[in-house]
């Protein structure tokens, strides 16, 4: 077998994005061909939301590169993001708090990701709906009628499988979360749980788990793609909707179903407050000298060197800030069992070193132990990976 020098390699993988490009063009021609016309127009919207065309192609740049493609996607990122509101959503809550969909809903500005929440296209949403009763049941089942394999199932709270999921009823025919999900998810082009409770049971599946709440992959045996965290940030979930839409498959995803573009490295490794875990500086107690001045939080129970996520890079409340730039350690609230396996939150996991000296080689082997980051080699490929394996294929 021949040896590929650096040029021959930059042409082949130009090849395979050009293929990657032609095939999400051919895609996107059949989403605007089969799919409902868009609820609104989106670049009408956005100029009456103040938003100009320049900061938009900006948008598309930074989503095109979060979603690890080549420049030459840009246009193809801005046409789907014209056509979000194409896709129908059924939206299904479970047990949760109503968190994720509340951080969808809470942006104090109109950014061009919050248009886009505002322009998708809800078929069913028991929180955000007028419906109620058999009105309500009556929208779910035309939504299941209407669009059969070509709706994204959003799943928002774990499910209760305890005395065959009789912990939870919904609706006015008494159904189980269990049987709704199976009858819903069975009908879906895919499946996205949002937040921890849908992609790992969070809370109501920690110790000792009274109702047997588990995550919807493991209670119904499919696959999902799991937008972690208590709450995530709606950034990444608009970017898994938009990587739907144009190349109509899941991105890639690592061993725990999280897309690889936004969990792909810890929270440890962009941390403003790196500098200082590097150099033996930490925060001894809250409020002390050290917490002024910005300290590393690992001895207040800080979670990063253990998590998956870019919350630093992205931040929340439109990006002015998140919590350990906010002067509290991250929970490690986007990894599975984190109640169990995180606690007590406010102090550092018992077995991991710390400091300058073997320290980080310590929590490096912890973090790869605790997310099995095996998915490294093929980030670079996520989206050819994931268009390789086709549609959304729920468990096989």
């Amino acid at each position: 077998m021949g040896i590929i020098n650096d040029d021959g390699y930059r042409k082949v993988i130009d090849r395979q994005y050009r293929e990657m490009l032609a095939q999400c063009k051919t895609h996107m021609d059949e989403v605007e061909r089969t799919l409902p016309e868009p609820i609104e127009d989106f670049q009408l919207l956005l100029k009456e939301r103040g938003v100009s065309r320049r900061n938009f192609i900006k948008w598309t740049a930074v989503m095109t590169g979060a979603l690890m493609l080549p420049p030459m996607f840009r246009p193809m990122v801005a046409r789907a993001a014209e056509n979000f509101s194409r896709l129908p959503v059924v939206w299904l809550h479970f047990a949760e708090c109503t968190g994720c969909s509340e951080s969808l809903l809470r942006t104090s500005y109109p950014n061009i990701d919050s248009i886009l929440l505002d322009t998708i296209s809800l078929e069913y949403h028991e929180t955000l709906m007028a419906a109620a009763g058999d009105q309500a049941e009556q929208n779910l089942e035309k939504a299941l009628h209407d669009f059969p394999g070509k709706f994204i199932c959003v799943i928002e709270g774990a499910l209760p499988t305890g005395l065959d999921g009789k912990y939870l009823t919904l609706g006015p025919k008494g159904k189980t979360g269990l049987e709704l999900a199976k009858e819903v998810t069975s009908k879906a082009a895919a499946v996205v749980c949002i937040g921890s409770c849908s992609a790992f049971g969070n809370v109501q599946a920690a110790r000792p788990n009274p109702t047997d709440a588990k995550s919807i992959s493991e209670a119904l045996n499919i696959k999902t793609v799991n937008i972690a965290g208590c709450p995530p940030n709606p950034i990444n979930f608009v970017g898994t909707v938009l990587h739907y839409l144009m190349f109509g498959a899941l991105p890639a995803l690592d061993n725990l179903g999280r897309p690889v573009w936004a969990y792909g490295k810890r929270i440890h490794d962009y941390c403003e407050r790196r500098p200082h875990y590097d150099a033996g500086e930490y925060v001894e107690e809250w409020g002390d000298e050290g917490a002024k001045k910005g300290w590393c939080l690992y001895k207040m129970g800080c979670k990063g060197p253990y998590t998956y996520a870019n919350c630093g890079r992205i931040r929340f409340n439109d990006a002015i800030s998140w919590p350990i730039m906010g002067g509290h350690g991250c929970m490690g609230c986007t990894e599975s069992g984190f109640w169990d396996t995180m606690a007590p939150l406010e102090k550092p996991v018992s077995q991991a070193g710390i400091g300058v000296v073997g320290g980080e080689h310590t929590i490096d082997k912890i973090g790869i132990a605790l997310t099995g980051l095996t998915v490294a080699g093929i980030a670079a490929h996520a989206g050819l990976s994931a268009f390789r394996h086709g549609k959304c294929d729920k468990g096989e």
